[in-house]
């Protein structure tokens, strides 16, 4: 589990346990040494590793799994691309890319970090997306009233204050940053932002944010937009909007990912398969094909008498 939240991964073992009264299969540990990672992935008593965290991690996790063999499933990174069509409902897009960007404060591994609007519609879109991220209430996770939590911790914050201004010296322009309010004020905590006029060769662009600003730049035709949204190391998800069904066909399958939301800025669901392309991971969590992964295939070939 996650030494910053193991309080959520006990109430989760708490659930499982209730409900599947798995009390002899079921144990978490909240321990962060990497010894005791090492000793899950290189025990042979354990049969299967499924992690959910970051590329740099799970490459790691894989390397110790090696040594055995061990069946892996990763959830790593992401870096989803929102492209906004000329043909598209702006407003749907707006709303979407609300709950795309701005759920758990920018920290979902399905996160929309980078925004690809239409030259024909950006304006619009920016203006009215920013009047959206401006009725955004920030403030502590227990506040019934709050719509924009903390980040995780302060390492978090420095990264995303890092990458914003690596942005700046590129080029990009603040073109929207809302203040935060006293309860919402504290270290752990940053003001939605978005940048416009991003390079696609900034960092802020090519890797994760984990955070809550939107990375926006605008393209011409659909063949840019594409080459755009691709020209990353991760694969988990995408989302477009867009009226044109033959496109909405065509382009979601040459998306270089694992998860597209068609007209959607929401995506996941525990009937669906869950999982990356490229170095976003290996393998399915969820749906059926999610079971499948802890699932070993033997072959019987049996010959009986006559």
């Amino acid at each position: 589990m996650n030494h910053e939240i193991p309080l959520n991964s006990l109430l989760m073992l708490s659930l499982l346990v209730k409900i599947l009264m798995l009390w002899s299969y079921s144990t978490a540990s909240t321990e962060s040494t990497p010894a005791v990672g090492t000793e899950f992935c290189t025990n042979s008593i354990v049969k299967k590793i499924s992690f959910t965290g970051s590329t740099r991690v799970g490459k790691i996790l894989m390397e110790q799994s090696s040594g055995t063999v061990k069946r892996v499933s990763m959830e790593l990174g992401g870096n989803a691309c929102f492209v906004v069509f000329e043909d598209a409902d702006v407003d749907e897009a707006v709303n979407a890319a609300m709950l795309a960007k701005f759920r758990n404060a920018g920290q979902t591994c399905v996160t929309a970090d980078r925004f690809l609007i239409h030259s024909s519609v950006h304006d619009e879109f920016v203006s009215k997306f920013v009047a959206k991220m401006k009725t955004i209430k920030v403030g502590p996770g227990i506040h019934p009233d709050t719509q924009l939590g903390p980040l995780i911790n302060v390492a978090g914050v420095q990264s995303i204050t890092d990458k914003v201004q690596a942005a700046l010296e590129e080029g990009a322009t603040v073109y929207e940053q809302i203040s935060l309010p006293e309860e919402g004020s504290g270290p752990h905590f940053y003001p939605p932002t978005v940048l416009t006029n991003v390079s696609s060769d900034s960092d802020i662009w090519k890797t994760e944010t984990f955070g809550p600003v939107a990375a926006i730049r605008s393209f011409e035709t659909e063949e840019e937009a594409l080459d755009i949204a691709n020209d990353v190391n991760v694969g988990l998800a995408s989302y477009f909007f867009t009226k044109d069904l033959s496109r909405a066909f065509s382009f979601a399958s040459k998306l270089e990912v694992g998860m597209v939301g068609v007209n959607e800025g929401i995506i996941s669901s525990t009937a669906t398969p869950f999982g990356g392309v490229k170095e976003s991971g290996i393998g399915t969590e969820g749906s059926p094909l999610g079971l499948k992964e802890y699932l070993e295939t033997k072959y019987i070939f049996m010959k009986t008498g006559k």
